[in-house]
């Protein structure tokens, strides 16, 4: 099996080229990167002969196409911007795909690409990393095992660094359109942009988490789980999270610079140069990302001492009692669900679990086997059922 990692030595995707590498139903790893520097740094570190190491550009379709040729799946670990692009290569060069998020908009235009995955024979499992992906995995679960859904509330709660770390726990672009974006929500049966950094709520999670300050977000399980369980009644759908696992001090400074045009993408002239306000803004954050290092060592920690929870509420009714499910999948290293969950998805599609087409998580994969494969490597999902009298 043979599996490509677009962007694989970037923050998240070099942990799936570490899990893939590992695993025994993979006999090669394409790493595909920009920056050969940084790839070799990613590869000498993992050091496994599987991996080969492959200098891409995404905006060079016939270079990127002739790249996945031979490969049973592609995993897109690059910034979401270019998902569109990667799928349609997927879909000329005949390789199952999957990414970590699609943040919303890009998603609903992704799944426009159904049919032709399709007619191809190939599949496409949309939005599958950390979260999304585990919500919705965690969603397809309780509704499963539900009559009706009214709700489906998500909480992403991360132990939050000390009050003046600067340091960016992804992708600094991501970041920065979840911090300026409108969060879009479900309610009453029908789509509704929010405030950013809006709709607070102190939000439990599992010790030595605890009490989180959740505040909405844009993100993707909000534009397809009211569609996926349409059927069952969805009313409300959410996703919260605690200052995207950062410190609320340097959010808020980066509020303030967004707030003063900062976050623009109209070019201004500054002494006889055009510039983009946002790329400088970017390239200026983009030194506060920790090392790659960082992300690749394996947990020092063992459960129960977690760093990271991602849990989704699902309430509806069982044989006319109101029922409300917790799914709270933990980990003691925060950005490595992000990275293994898309390699697993990958493996699937290369073993021909996913039927042919463009899905969702939440109707691509069986909630019970994936969550079993995350728990071998310390990723613990805990179900709670309670009966609300």
């Amino acid at each position: 099996m043979r599996i490509t990692v677009i962007g694989g030595a970037g923050k998240m995707a070099c942990i799936s080229v570490q899990y893939l590498a590992q695993d025994p139903r993979v006999n090669e790893v394409v790493l595909a990167d920009l920056d050969l520097n940084q790839a070799k740094v990613v590869a000498e570190y993992i050091n496994s002969p599987k991996i080969s190491i492959h200098k891409v550009d995404v905006n060079d379709k016939t270079g990127l196409i002739n790249l996945l040729k031979g490969s049973d799946a592609c995993m897109n670990g690059t910034v979401y911007y270019t998902n569109l692009p990667v799928m349609k290569a997927c879909l000329e060069a005949g390789v199952h795909y999957t990414d970590m998020g699609g943040l919303f908009f890009t998603t609903q235009k992704q799944l426009e690409l159904n049919d032709q995955y399709k007619e191809a024979g190939i599949s496409a499992v949309l939005g599958m990393g950390s979260a999304p992906g585990i919500p919705n995995l965690q969603a397809r679960y309780a509704a499963d095992r539900l009559d009706t859904v009214k709700s489906i509330k998500i909480f992403d709660g991360v132990m939050p660094p000390p009050t003046d770390d600067p340091k960016f726990t992804y992708a600094v672009p991501t970041i920065l359109d979840e911090l300026i974006m409108e969060p879009m929500i479900y309610k009453d049966g029908d789509f509704q942009a929010a405030a950013p950094l809006s709709g607070f709520e102190d939000y439990w999670f599992t010790p030595p988490i605890g009490l989180l300050p959740m505040h909405l977000s844009l993100h993707s399980e909000v534009a397809t789980l009211p569609i996926s369980f349409k059927d069952k009644g969805v009313k409300e759908c959410f996703f919260k999270i605690n200052y995207w696992g950062m410190s609320k001090v340097v959010v808020e400074k980066i509020r303030v610079l967004a707030d003063f045009g900062f976050g623009s993408d109209k070019p201004v002239e500054v002494k006889g140069q055009t510039i983009i306000p946002r790329d400088m803004m970017e390239t200026l954050l983009s030194g506060y990302v920790p090392p790659i290092t960082d992300f690749l060592a394996p947990p020092k920690n063992r459960p129960p001492d977690w760093v990271k929870e991602i849990v989704t509420e699902v309430k509806g009714t069982k044989d006319d009692q109101m029922v409300t499910y917790r799914m709270g999948t933990l980990t003691c290293k925060g950005a490595l669900p992000t990275g293994v969950a898309p390699a697993v998805a990958a493996i699937w599609m290369a073993e021909g679990r996913v039927e042919p087409g463009v899905y969702p998580p939440e109707i691509a994969l069986d909630p019970v086997p994936f969550f079993k494969e995350l728990e071998e490597i310390d990723i613990i999902t805990q179900v709670t059922k309670t009966q609300n009298l």
